[in-house]
């Protein structure tokens, strides 16, 4: 469960420590693959939650959801067609399900650690 967050941490530190200029015609290439790193990283700790997580899924859907996305803008700028709008949607979309899902497993935790201890409580007062 901690790979993605621990990839995503060690890529957060790598972009602020190493200052790269692209040109600003690649803008929209890292834009959606950004995008599409942060939905993979979200996905995989969906999965860990769902404790259906693992490390070659997560790996291969990574750089296939990356890849796909920088294909997907050379395709759209090839063609003249603004293709980086729909697979931004695609990617915020899934990105957004992702984090709703994570957020309720995380309430729902909290609320069954806080119910049992609760319960235990109440059952020393019993006895």
């Amino acid at each position: 469960m901690w790979l993605p967050v621990l990839g995503l941490l060690i890529g957060i530190l790598i972009g602020v420590g190493w200052q790269i200029s692209l040109p600003i015609a690649y803008s929209s290439y890292m834009a959606v693959g950004i995008l599409a790193a942060i939905d993979s990283v979200f996905g995989g700790v969906r999965a860990a939650l769902d404790n259906n997580y693992d490390n070659v899924v997560f790996l291969s859907g990574f750089f296939t959801n990356i890849l796909l996305a920088i294909g997907l803008t050379y395709l759209g700028v090839k063609l003249g067609v603004d293709l980086v709008l729909g697979a931004t949607v695609a990617f915020s979309i899934r990105i957004f399900n992702n984090l709703g899902m994570i957020r309720r497993h995380m309430i729902l935790g909290i609320a069954r650690r806080w119910g049992e201890k609760k319960a235990r409580q109440k059952k020393e007062i019993i006895n």
